[in-house]
């Protein structure tokens, strides 16, 4: 890689003050997506302004402006800032969580080389974080450099679209997680400035005309073969749990099944208990009472006993077919999707698998949710859900950020999936009819309670 262009401190400090605004919500961004505890590499890092606005331990800069570097060693010390030179070749088997792109992939030479080579630096639950300008501003910016109030370019930059991104990445072996646009009136008018960007610019329509693209992609996982916990909350679940060993398929050689009864008024605790005692597999079995109350709840305390590298969550409505479960465990043992969910609104389904009402309402969810994320959900109420037990862990280290009012547990992992930038993948289930019992669900409390998560959702992750 080799060293940009003179760009002297006194220019450079001179235009990034100018344009401070932009630059502090780009620092803003970047460490929102970045967990506290992860260890960040930034390649192109200017000036040190970005490194230094994180509050992460263990950071590193490569500068890619011989005299930017000199600054950047000033502003974080002699050890955090090298050369690329250095880098690649003295630390190449260092190895970071999170690789920061700002702006970088419009200056080099050869965008896929660099890619190809950050490679040697990440693991497999590496993340790239990439910040572009939209291509639309590219007028606006030619202007606004002419006239002084930007910084002089010393060459034409690269220009990308977000398909050329994900393309280059595509070929280099990574995936896109989520993706996002921001940042619509480039000054400071005060309260003004503050509303449209951070109200008005994620809205539809208006955020084409955004002037930063942002995205978020991981290292597509090699095969390997996993250790599994299902867990199954079971409330009034008696004639469900009957012969239900006989319905779970052997997924892994190492496979365990935690029932959760919760408070139920028929004999479903006793049925799990007898069929527990008659069972004779492989399959290690454990049943828990659950104290609090709801799915989620359930959910969390059987999570927090699995002792397997897989956590699946398998309704005891079984309106999921338990067979469905291998093609969760495929998905997962093969590195599409860190948190993999179950969707219901693609296959026909029996007439009474899901009323009219919840139909729409999943549909209406979909749509939101989809919108605040930044990652495609069609399905987001399919109580069959797949994750890593680690990925679960930093999930519940970070719950204090959307709380515990959920009584499903499905939006506390979507939201924390999204919030710590997990990958989100859906698998087109069959929905069947409940033979057994009634739904715990209450369409109109619950989903007003659902409306109130979106509203959470859009305050912490998408309007801020």
């Amino acid at each position: 890689m080799t060293i940009q262009p003179k760009l002297t401190q006194s220019v450079w400090k001179k235009f990034y003050k100018l344009n401070n605004y932009y630059h502090q919500d780009t620092e803003a961004l970047v460490k929102r997506m970045i967990p506290l505890d992860a260890s960040v590499l930034e390649f192109g890092c200017k000036g040190g302004e970005l490194l230094r606005s994180l509050p992460n331990k263990v950071k590193v800069g490569v500068a890619t402006h011989q005299d930017l570097y000199k600054l950047a060693q000033k502003r974080l010390g002699s050890k955090k800032v090298v050369l690329p030179e250095y880098f690649f070749n003295k630390m190449n088997r260092s190895k970071f969580g999170y690789i920061v792109l700002s702006h970088t992939l419009s200056e080099v030479n050869d965008a896929q080389e660099l890619i190809n080579k950050i490679k040697n630096v990440t693991h497999e639950d590496s993340r790239v974080v990439v910040v572009l300008f939209n291509f639309l501003w590219k007028p606006v910016l030619d202007l606004a450099e002419k006239l002084g109030l930007r910084l002089p370019q010393t060459k034409e930059p690269n220009w990308w679209t977000e398909n050329d991104i994900d393309n280059l990445f595509y070929l280099e072996g990574y995936e896109k997680i989520k993706s996002g646009k921001r940042f619509i009136f480039p000054y400071n008018l005060g309260v003004v400035s503050h509303f449209i960007n951070k109200y008005l610019t994620p809205l539809p329509l208006l955020n084409y005309l955004t002037l930063t693209n942002y995205a978020v992609y991981k290292p597509i996982s090699d095969h390997r073969e996993l250790s599994v916990s299902i867990v199954i909350p079971a409330r009034n679940e008696s004639g469900n749990m009957k012969s239900i060993f006989k319905k779970i398929p052997l997924i892994s050689p190492e496979m365990e099944i935690i029932f959760v009864e919760g408070h139920s008024t028929d004999d479903t605790y006793d049925v799990i208990k007898n069929e527990i005692k008659k069972y004779k597999g492989p399959i290690k079995t454990r049943l828990l009472k659950q104290k609090g109350k709801g799915k989620g709840d359930a959910v969390r305390l059987g999570f927090s006993k699995a002792s397997n590298d897989l956590l699946m969550i398998l309704d005891a409505d079984l309106t999921v077919d338990p067979q469905e479960l291998v093609k969760f465990y495929n998905a997962a043992v093969n590195g599409k999707g860190d948190l993999i969910m179950g969707s219901r609104l693609i296959y026909p389904m029996e007439r009474q698998a899901m009323r009219l009402l919840n139909y729409f309402g999943n549909k209406f969810f979909s749509v939101a949710f989809t919108f605040l994320l930044g990652q495609t959900i069609k399905d987001t109420l399919c109580g069959t859900k797949v994750i890593l037990k680690k990925n679960y862990e930093k999930i519940a280290e970070n719950r204090k950020v959307f709380g515990n009012f959920d009584p499903f547990g499905d939006y506390d992992l979507i939201f924390g999936a999204s919030n710590i930038n997990l990958k989100i993948t859906e698998v087109p289930i069959r929905y069947k009819e409940r033979t057994y019992g009634k739904t715990n669900i209450s369409r109109f409390r619950h989903g007003l309670l659902l409306l109130r998560m979106v509203y959470f959702a859009a305050k912490n992750l998408k309007f801020v």
